[in-house]
C-alpha cells in the first residue's frame, strides 16, 4: 500500500511543479513563496479547526491532531528550516532557469536519500536497486549537455548550484521525516500544520528584511491562481508521502524515488505548456531517469 501512497505523492508533486512555475513567472520569489506555504497552511488549518469544535467526527474521519510536547516542536522547527532553505534556493532557480532543467537536477535527491538511508536506517539496496540508482545520476549529467544548448553553463551558473542545494536540503528533509513519523510517531496532519505555521514564521522574517520595506517591490508583485493551487497540491502530495511513511516496512530510499515519476508531468506537459526548447532531446535522459525508478520499484 505504501508505494500506491507513493505514485499518489507524486502525481500531486507533478501538478505542483506545474503550477510552481507559472507562480513565480515575473514575481520575487519570497512573497510567492509565502503566499504557496500559507495556502497550504489554511487547507490545513481548516481541518484542525474542525478537530476542535468537532473531535469526534474528526477522529471517525482520520484527521485528528495530536498535543506534542516543546521538544517535539523543536524536532519539527529543524524540519522548517531545512526545507524553508530547499524551497528558497528551489524557488530562485526556478525563476532563472527552465522547468525542464530544474527537475531532472532534483530528481538527483535520491542520490542523497539513497546513500543516508544506507548510513542511517541500514537500508540495503540489491543489484538492481544500484543498477538503477547510476542510471538516475547518469541520466541527470546529461540534461547538462542539453543545458548548455539554452545558454546555461553548469560550471558556472550560479542557479544551477542554487538547485544542487535545494535538491541536498530536500533529500536532507526527506530523511529526517522517517525519523519524525517513526520515531516520534508523529501523524501526518499533526506534522503538517505546525510545520508550515514554522516555515510562515521563518519567512516572515525574511521577507521583512527584503521586501516589506520596498514599495516598488510590494507594487510588482501578481497574484495568480497557481500560488493558491502550488500550497495545495504540495499539501496533498505531503500527505500521501507521510501516510507512505508511517508504514513500518516502508523505505524511504525507495519512495524517495518513486516521487521522481513526476517527471513525466513536469518536463512533458511543462514543456509544452511554457514551450521550453530541445524537449525531444530531454526526453532521452527522462527515459534513463524513470528506467532507474523502475530497476529500483522492481528490485
Amino acid at each position: 500500500m505504501w508505494m500506491y501512497l507513493g505514485l499518489l505523492a507524486a502525481l500531486f508533486l507533478g501538478l505542483h511543479s506545474l503550477c510552481k512555475k507559472h507562480a513565480v513567472q515575473g514575481n520575487e520569489v519570497f512573497p510567492v513563496l509565502l503566499g504557496t506555504v500559507s495556502s497550504g497552511f489554511l487547507f490545513v488549518a481548516t481541518f484542525y479547526i474542525i478537530s476542535k469544535i468537532y473531535p469526534d467526527y474528526a477522529l471517525a474521519n482520520g484527521y485528528n491532531f495530536q498535543q506534542i510536547d516543546s521538544s517535539k516542536h523543536g524536532y519539527i522547527f529543524i524540519k522548517s528550516m531545512l526545507m524553508a532553505s530547499s524551497w528558497i534556493l528551489a524557488y530562485q532557480a526556478l525563476k532563472h532557469l527552465p522547468l525542464t532543467i530544474v527537475t531532472p537536477i532534483r530528481s538527483a535527491g535520491p542520490f542523497f536519500t539513497f546513500i543516508g538511508a544506507i548510513i542511517l536506517y541500514k537500508e540495503s539496496p540489491n543489484l538492481y536497486q544500484w543498477i538503477g540508482f547510476f542510471l538516475i545520476i547518469f541520466s541527470v549529467m546529461l540534461y547538462s549537455r542539453i543545458g548548455k544548448k539554452e545558454g546555461i553553463d553548469f560550471k558556472r551558473n550560479k542557479w544551477i548550484f542554487a538547485i544542487i542545494g535545494a535538491t541536498f536540503f530536500g533529500a536532507s528533509s526527506g530523511l529526517y521525516d522517517k525519523f519524525l513519523i517513526q520515531n516520534l510517531e508523529l501523524n501526518p496532519q499533526t506534522l503538517q500544520f505546525w510545520f508550515c505555521l514554522y516555515t510562515i514564521l521563518i519567512l516572515l522574517v525574511i521577507l521583512s528584511i527584503t521586501w516589506f520595506p520596498y514599495p516598488k517591490k510590494r507594487k510588482a508583485f501578481k497574484f495568480r491562481w497557481s500560488i493558491i493551487a502550488v500550497g495545495v497540491l504540495l499539501q496533498a502530495a505531503d500527505y500521501f508521502y507521510f501516510k507512505a511513511l508511517q508504514d513500518p516496512e516502508a523505505m524511504i530510499m525507495l519512495l524517495s524515488a518513486i516521487k521522481r515519476s513526476q517527471l513525466i508531468i513536469a518536463v512533458v506537459i511543462g514543456g509544452i505548456v511554457f514551450k521550453e526548447k530541445y524537449k525531444r532531446q530531454k526526453l532521452v535522459p527522462l527515459t534513463g531517469i524513470l528506467i532507474g525508478v523502475f530497476l529500483i520499484l522492481y528490485s
